[in-house]
């Protein structure tokens, strides 16, 4: 073992969201910490993901509201996308948030260590030639873009969002292969930015995890746009040209365009890493953790995309925390990802928390629903944005779900956390007197009408 490599009380393999999450809590609890990045900390979502993806976003809504403003008023010209310019906006943000991260770091005494990684042992972690020892080890090596069989990507005509993120121009046309969210967003800003989209989705919805009805105002939105849609078929082939891309779906339909986006999801990181060897189980390359991040493996815990849990990097720091808590002892109390909020960034913005009906009726509640349309909510009419705000709660109980479509709406989805992980009644948060003129009025709103005493509703 080399000198001076331990044993510490954590080793933690990888520097995204959950990992240094895990080494900020552990450290904050008195804990010896070595975290072993072969990148950058703050991994994917920082770097390669959530950041720099909404910094794309925020351009393409500037964007938007440049061409719209004379509707308000504004004499503006809209002349156009400098994409160098987006570029250094989207470096900006990253560089300030990865220098935050780093100096959190340091100011709490966490080692960090440069290279890559691997479990040979239980409690060891190697890294060259130098093995790190720990009374507990946290893997969190995160996820990297899928591809589909027989699918390669180029990353020139077939791409995926790791290279959309730095490319050098704004396509004339693109194919989004994949309506997650991924698939959306990407769709969305390059919309703005003024290119032709295509969305292939196999399934018969975009975000297909979202409230039907989520989806199908997110399809009218976008429809409204100019964004095609090809719903509810399967991808085939795809072979390049000299100008682009020939997609062919099955039923033998085909599509032309520059680029072919590839964004069928994230498959996590595991292979070759010696998880296996060490004995740590792994089920089609996510690692198998308990309601406590724990591998089969004592000692050895697994957070965010590593896990089949939610890919989201506020999960992944919601782990992190779990696991540094309950290697100190603290007892914390496992996570419910239904009460874990979800945001697509897109224009419109579609956020939710809880369940759907779906699941509401496949558990066996009996349930009430109500929809408050954004045309009744003057400060949505102001954001010129159309959407709605649908809660389900169980008849006579508790708040289920929060469902919401809109321009900026995923602000709103802070106060659906608090509705459904505080288990409120829908005639508790009506007496809460909610802000006028503010988008939030629309979940008050709801909230009145589910308690029997709707004020802007029209019956």
């Amino acid at each position: 073992m080399a000198e001076g490599s331990g044993p510490y009380d954590i080793v933690v393999l990888g520097g995204g969201s959950g990992g240094y999450a895990c080494a900020l809590r552990a450290a904050e609890l008195g804990k010896t910490v070595v975290l072993i990045e072969k990148d950058k900390i703050g991994g994917t979502c920082l770097h390669r993901g959530c950041i720099p993806t909404k910094t794309f976003l925020h351009a393409a809504e500037v964007a938007d509201e440049t061409r719209e403003a004379e509707s308000v008023g504004v004499r503006a010209t809209f002349e156009g996308i400098d994409i160098a310019g987006v570029h250094g906006f989207r470096d900006k943000i990253v560089n300030r948030a990865w220098k935050g991260v780093q100096g959190l770091l340091k100011s709490r005494g966490v080692t960090v260590v440069e290279g890559t990684g691997r479990l040979v042992g239980a409690n060891r972690v190697a890294v060259g030639d130098d093995v790190y020892e720990g009374r507990a080890v946290v893997l969190a090596t995160g996820s990297a873009p899928r591809s589909l069989p027989g699918l390669d990507i180029d990353g020139d005509r077939v791409i995926t969002s790791e290279h959309a993120l730095v490319l050098d121009r704004v396509p004339s046309s693109v194919i989004v292969l994949g309506g997650g969210v991924i698939g959306v967003e990407f769709a969305s800003v390059w919309r703005s930015f003024g290119s032709e989209v295509t969305v292939v989705e196999a399934l018969p919805h975009l975000l297909p995890l979202e409230e039907e009805s989520s989806s199908k105002a997110l399809e009218r939105a976008f429809r409204r746009r100019g964004i095609k849609q090809e719903l509810g078929t399967r991808f085939e082939s795809v072979k390049t040209t000299d100008t682009g891309v020939v997609v062919t779906l099955e039923g033998g339909k085909t599509l032309e365009a520059e680029l072919l986006l590839v964004a069928v999801g994230r498959g996590s990181v595991s292979a070759g890493l010696g998880y296996e060897e060490a004995g740590v189980t792994v089920d089609r390359g996510s690692v198998v953790v308990d309601e406590y991040c724990r591998t089969n493996v004592p000692g050895v815990y697994a957070v965010g995309d590593l896990i089949p849990t939610l890919q989201l990097a506020h999960a992944g720091f919601a782990e992190g925390i779990l696991v540094a808590e309950h290697i100190a002892g603290l007892g914390p109390a496992p996570i419910d990802y239904d009460g874990v909020p979800r945001i697509t960034y897109s224009d419109p913005e579609v956020a939710s928390v809880g369940i759907t009906s779906v699941t509401a009726r496949e558990r066996g509640f009996d349930t009430v629903e109500m929809t408050y349309d954004l045309a009744g909510n003057p400060k949505s009419q102001i954001l010129q944005t159309q959407g709605s705000v649908k809660i389900i709660a169980q008849k006579d109980g508790p708040v289920l779900g929060v469902h919401m479509v809109g321009r900026r709406i995923g602000e709103l989805v802070t106060e659906g956390q608090l509705i459904y992980n505080w288990e409120a009644l829908p005639a508790e948060v009506a007496q809460l007197i909610h802000a006028h003129p503010t988008q939030s009025e629309a979940v008050g709103e709801a909230m009145l009408a589910l308690a029997g005493k709707p004020l802007h509703v029209h019956n």
